[in-house]
């Protein structure tokens, strides 16, 4: 026997649980079950037992549907009340409530029995229905029901005993019985007043025949068997039955357009909500007709890695240009968001787009990082003619670079200050050259030079010449970065290393001395280059420590773990001492150097102090601006990603441009996710990691979520052969629905694996 408590520590386990619980439990072969509910719902059904032993739950304080849909060989005790919805389409089980029952009680009852030991709320018995193939279903009531009962009751067998009801004006409240067409009521008390639907009969020899063999039954299980002799004087019971029609034939009715015209329209009670037009539509409609119509939204919603992604690349699109074989079309088309697809989207982004990507329910991500790779060597051909405007941008950065490669894509010409020796800014400077080939990095740096960027390097900008640059272009970019350590007010701090500084060195393979034992302050995937770039230096024991759960990627941890550095959290900084980290614990961490790489600020001192500004950031404007004619990208607005970075700078280009032409800068259109509800995972199956495509061939794995992937399912599947394919010239295909053929059963949007058709409703103004 197993016993359930629903309350622990306070806590109430949720009707979700106690049912999966309960699942469970059955499934391993538990039958006897004590339940001390809180109000959870749907205790008892449906459920059966594999080898088809009865099930048992002794039940307290149970919520609304107890014994719901209850299945035969179950059986559900109630010590106590019940709410609504007792045996609730029951459909053979045993429901014993120990006490009154809510509302409803028996509702839509089509086997088993349902024993109330007490009273039972409003509409209780409505809707009972019978099968001739099964046992009808009865319920049982000791004492009398709520208003509206036996609505509509269709078959099986009602007991309402009356006892200890005698003042009641009637034991079935009022209107009982509207609309009863079928089965049996056995009543004992006063009635009151019936609708026409019934008529009230004496009992027969079968009739108590039937209550003498089920009263002692009933009475054992709610546990009042001393009641039995006063309840089997038989003359003080009566049974109520469905009227008998006045004629069993249609001859001397109607028809149904006279009826719906002169009698359900004027005097009817939905009359003058519900205009009729007096049309008579068949089973299967067509055209205007339909309930539902289907409408092929494609490319409507983002796929969930196009919505991860800052910086907007539309992955679906280039998968379906390699499923078409335009492979250097799907290679360009990236460059068109970014002008580093292989060296951030390919090296050193943490993918955001293959964390949300569809594909992890079923094995794992699409490689849409590998497939930046690919692009490392595209070119995107400048289009648009000069237009005689001219644009600074002061930082080359990837924030910077990535505007200006927009903005001389759009035929402005552009120059970039750079302070350092060359371009590239923390991909060069700090990212470790093991996470990023240099090869890569320079080719896509190649690739914005011959874009006709202009490139000034050794251009630290002061605030002398950002006004003399003012003047010198119609607009100027502000993408100077972060590259000021955060530093907290911890005594000691004077004795900490800049893990930014820290990292420049060591890309400048200046090889930075480093004592034996090192403290790295942070655990984000910066820490973990500062305690990689520490080791390979010289170190010998590096510790990383966080206020808080490391931020790295789990193989960055495991690779300084590799190399035998510790990782501890959480590590809240008390002081820096010559002796090492001390935290707030008073544990001593012991360091001979100390890195802290925990985030970085911008450097504006150049800015004028009119620009906005929140703390040490710049604080632009919905379009980017911080001052006239001067917009800010990347770090210097809030510390992000390089991905943020590259989004940032292309969305900021496109204000400047509208600026530049005089125009209004359109809006960036809402972004909806497609609903998770409209994918199909089951259309594809898992694929084994030794077989999985190279990128180039990952569109075979891709659900294109959101966006037709030509497969041809809704194609086929159409029952009326209403929906046609139509090739266009780009090679991509459409699919239109037939309003003339389609009937509107929404059977193409249950098939289609990408949530491309969707079915609405066929209003007259659709």
């Amino acid at each position: 026997m197993l016993h359930l408590t629903t309350v622990h520590e306070h806590q109430r386990l949720s009707t979700q649980d106690l049912l999966l619980r309960i699942e469970e439990a059955v499934e391993r072969g538990e039958t006897d079950f004590v339940i001390e509910a809180s109000g959870q719902h749907d205790i008892g059904g449906p459920l059966w037992n594999r080898e088809g032993r009865p099930l048992r739950f002794l039940v307290t304080n149970p919520g609304q549907r107890v014994g719901g849909m209850c299945m035969p060989d179950t059986e559900v005790i109630v010590n106590g009340p019940a709410p609504a919805d007792v045996g609730w389409l029951n459909a053979g089980g045993r429901i014993i409530v120990r006490g009154d029952a809510g509302d409803t009680a028996g509702h839509c009852a089509a086997a088993g029995r349902i024993y109330i030991g007490g009273r039972a709320g409003t509409r209780s018995g409505s809707l009972m229905k019978h099968d001739p193939l099964y046992e009808a279903p009865e319920l049982w009531v000791l004492q009398s029901v709520g208003s509206f009962s036996f609505e509509f009751m269709g078959g099986g067998k009602a007991i309402v005993c009356g006892w200890n009801s005698q003042t009641l004006t009637s034991v079935l409240g009022e209107r009982p019985c509207v609309g009863m067409v079928g089965g049996v009521i056995y009543v004992r008390g006063p009635l009151g007043e019936l609708p026409p639907d019934v008529a009230v009969h004496p009992l027969d020899e079968d009739d108590i025949a039937f209550l003498d063999a089920g009263l002692e039954a009933f009475l054992d299980a709610v546990e009042r068997p001393r009641l039995r002799r006063e309840l089997t004087v038989w003359k003080h019971w009566r049974k109520i039955l469905p009227a008998p029609h006045a004629a069993d034939s249609h001859e001397g009715l109607p028809d149904m357009h006279d009826f719906r015209r002169n009698r359900w329209v004027e005097d009817g009670i939905f009359s003058d909500v519900c205009p009729d037009d007096f049309s008579v539509r068949g089973l299967i409609v067509h055209d205007a007709d339909r309930l539902r119509r289907p409408v092929w939204e494609n490319a409507r919603h983002d796929a969930p890695c196009e919505h991860a992604c800052p910086a907007d690349i539309p992955s679906q699109r280039r998968f379906n240009l390699l499923r078409q074989g335009r492979v250097d079309e799907a290679l360009r088309l990236v460059l068109e968001h970014s002008p580093f697809p292989a060296s951030v989207c390919g090296h050193v982004c943490p993918n955001l787009c293959q964390t949300a990507c569809t594909r992890n329910q079923l094995d794992d991500a699409i490689q849409i990082g590998a497939l930046g790779r690919l692009s490392v060597h595209a070119e995107l051909p400048v289009t648009a003619p000069s237009s005689g405007r001219s644009v600074g941008v002061i930082g080359g950065g990837v924030g910077g670079l990535s505007a200006a490669w927009q903005l001389a894509h759009k035929g402005h010409a552009v120059t970039v200050y750079e302070a350092d020796e060359d371009i590239g800014g923390k991909l060069r400077q700090v990212i470790p050259h093991a996470r990023l080939d240099e090869s890569v990095l320079a080719a896509e740096l190649q690739r914005i030079r011959e874009a006709g960027v202009t490139i000034r390097t050794g251009c630290r900008v002061d605030a002398e010449q950002f006004a003399a640059l003012r003047k010198e272009h119609d607009a100027l970019i502000v993408a100077t970065g972060g590259h000021k350590a955060r530093v907290f007010p911890w005594p000691g701090k004077e004795r900490l290393v800049a893990g930014i500084d820290f990292l420049k060195a060591v890309n400048r393979g200046e090889s930075p001395a480093v004592p034996e034992r090192v403290v790295v302050i942070g655990c984000g995937n910066a820490g973990m280059d500062v305690a990689a770039g520490a080791f390979a230096c010289g170190a010998t024991e590096v510790t990383c420590v966080d206020v808080q759960k490391p931020a790295a990627f789990a193989h960055e941890m495991a690779h300084i773990e590799a190399l035998g550095g510790k990782i501890v959290w959480p590590v809240r900084t008390k002081e820096i001492t010559e002796q090492g980290l001390v935290d707030e614990e008073g544990r001593l961490f012991p360091a001979d150097m100390i890195i802290i790489s925990v985030g970085e600020t911008p450097e504006l001192d150049f800015v004028p102090e009119t620009a906005p500004r929140f703390r040490d950031w710049l604080a632009p404007a919905a379009d980017g601006s911080v001052l006239d004619g001067v917009y800010a990208v990347g770090d210097v607005v809030r510390p992000g990603l390089l991905v943020d970075a590259i989004g940032s700078g292309r969305r900021v280009a496109e204000a400047v441009d509208a600026r530049l032409r005089g125009t209004a800068a359109e809006a960036a259109p809402a972004r909806s996710l497609v609903p998770a509800a409209s994918l199909h995972t089951a259309w594809f199956a898992p694929c084994p990691a030794a077989g999985r495509p190279d990128a180039a061939h990952e569109y075979e794995r891709c659900i294109s979520c959101g966006t037709c992937r030509d497969c041809s399912l809704c194609l086929t599947a159409c029952p009326q052969q209403a929906i046609s394919r139509t090739l266009e010239a780009d090679g991509s295909a459409t699919y239109t629905s037939d309003p003339a053929r389609c009937i509107g059963c929404g059977i193409c949007a249950g098939v289609c694996p990408c949530g491309i058709w969707k079915m609405q409703v066929n209003s007259p103004a659709a």
